[in-house]
């Protein structure tokens, strides 16, 4: 009983773990698309 209950919470740590990189990727993708055209020339406009 002690040992399902620890894989349990090794696989909810593992879940959450899990959850928080793939936030941290979407935020860094995000920033990534904000700030590429950083320092570039605007484009003229018309």
């Amino acid at each position: 009983m002690k040992r399902a209950l620890l894989i349990a919470a090794a696989a909810a740590a593992g879940y959450v773990a899990w959850i928080k990189v793939r936030q941290d990727r979407e935020e860094r993708d995000l920033w990534a698309e904000v700030t590429d055209s950083f320092g570039e020339t605007p484009p003229a406009r018309r």
